[in-house]
C-alpha cells in the first residue's frame, strides 16, 4: 500500500480506508470511508493530508459526506474535520462531549499540539473551526445512524478523556482510535502510545478489554489499517503499555531527571520496534511524546524535552 492509496476492508461491505500519508510515512495515518445510506469518513487526518481524503472521497464517487465521526479530538485524528466540513455543507461532526469545544474554538489544542508534538507541526494545517450546531457530541452508549449501519460509541478514555471507539456490530468492525495502540502490520506487532497530557495506564488496560468484549470480527485502526481481531493478540496491548511504563520508571530512578530519561529513550528511538517502519526522525518523535506521557503516572507534570 502507497501514500493515497484506498483499499477495501476486507469481510466489510462499502468500507475502505486512505493512506493519508501521515507524516510522510506509509500507512501511518488511516481514514475509513463508509459509503452507505448515508456517507461517513472516521477520523479525519492532522488537515495536513486532507486533499488525500478529498481524492480518496472522489475516487470512491461520493459526492457529499453526512458525517465526520472522531475517535478523539487529537489532531492527528481530528485536524482535518473542519476542512472536510467546510467542503461538505450537509455533514455533520461526531464527537466525544469533553471534545467538542476543541472542535469549536480550536486555539487551546492547537497550543497544546504544536508543545506536544514539536517540529513534527509541519505535517499539520490550523484546524478550521466548526460552528457549534455542527458539532453532534456524543456519550458512552450514544450511536451515529448511517441508516443501514450504527455506530455505536464506547467509552475509552485512557489515552485520552475525549476518546470513543465506534462498533458497528453489523459489520462486525470496532473503529479502535489510539485504544488499541499502534499497528504495525510488517512485524504485526502493536506499539504503544502514551502522550501528555491525560494518559491513563489503568484506564488504558481497561480500554483493551472494553474493545476485547465486543468481540468483533475486524480491528479497524488508525494507525496502518484493519486486522482481524484476535483475542490474545489485543490483550497482548496490556502487557506493552505495563512494560514500556516500567522502562521508563526504571530509568528514571536511574538517572534521576526527566529530560535525561526522555533524551535516553530518542537515542534509543531506532533500536525500538516500528523506527525501521517510520524512520528515525518519527521514531524520536514517538519516543519523546511517549515518555513524556508517562510523567503524570507519578505525579509530575508533563514538559518538554
Amino acid at each position: 500500500m502507497a501514500i493515497g492509496d484506498v483499499t477495501a476492508v476486507e469481510g466489510a461491505e462499502n468500507v475502505h480506508y486512505v493512506d493519508t500519508g501521515m507524516y510522510d510515512v506509509p500507512e501511518y495515518g488511516s481514514v475509513y470511508v463508509i459509503d452507505g445510506e448515508r456517507t461517513a469518513v472516521v477520523d479525519s487526518g492532522t488537515g495536513g493530508d486532507y486533499e488525500r481524503i478529498a481524492d480518496a472521497l472522489d475516487e470512491l464517487g461520493i459526492d457529499s459526506l453526512d458525517a465526520v465521526v472522531l475517535t478523539h479530538v487529537h489532531l492527528d485524528h481530528a485536524g482535518g474535520a473542519g476542512h472536510l466540513l467546510a467542503a461538505h455543507p450537509d455533514a455533520q461532526a461526531y464527537i466525544h462531549e469533553r471534545g467538542a469545544r476543541h472542535l469549536i474554538e480550536p486555539d487551546r489544542l492547537v497550543a497544546g499540539t504544536k508543545d506536544a508534538v514539536g517540529d513534527q507541526w509541519q505535517y499539520y494545517a490550523e484546524p478550521e473551526p466548526i460552528p457549534d450546531e455542527r458539532v453532534t457530541r456524543l456519550a458512552d452508549g450514544d450511536a451515529v445512524d448511517l441508516g443501514d449501519r450504527t455506530l455505536v460509541a464506547h467509552e475509552a478514555p485512557g489515552h485520552a478523556p475525549h476518546q470513543h471507539v465506534f462498533h458497528d456490530a453489523d459489520a462486525g468492525i470496532v473503529y479502535t482510535g489510539d485504544a488499541a495502540g499502534l499497528y504495525i502490520p510488517s512485524v504485526d506487532t502493536i506499539r504503544e502510545t502514551t502522550p501528555p497530557p491525560q494518559f491513563d495506564l489503568d484506564q488504558a488496560r481497561r480500554d483493551v478489554s472494553t474493545i476485547a468484549d465486543l468481540e468483533p470480527e475486524i480491528l479497524a485502526f488508525s494507525h496502518f489499517g484493519p486486522r482481524a481481531f484476535d483475542e490474545a493478540f489485543l490483550n497482548g496491548y496490556k502487557r506493552t503499555l505495563m512494560e514500556w511504563v516500567e522502562a521508563v520508571r526504571r530509568k528514571r530512578a536511574e538517572l534521576g531527571d526527566d529530560d535525561a530519561v526522555i533524551e535516553h529513550f530518542v537515542d534509543h528511538a531506532d533500536e525500538m520496534a516500528g523506527a525501521e517502519v517510520w524512520g528515525e526522525r518519527k521514531a524520536a518523535a514517538e519516543a519523546r511524546l511517549n515518555t513524556r506521557g508517562c510523567w503524570r503516572i507519578w505525579g509530575r507534570r508533563s514538559r518538554v524535552g
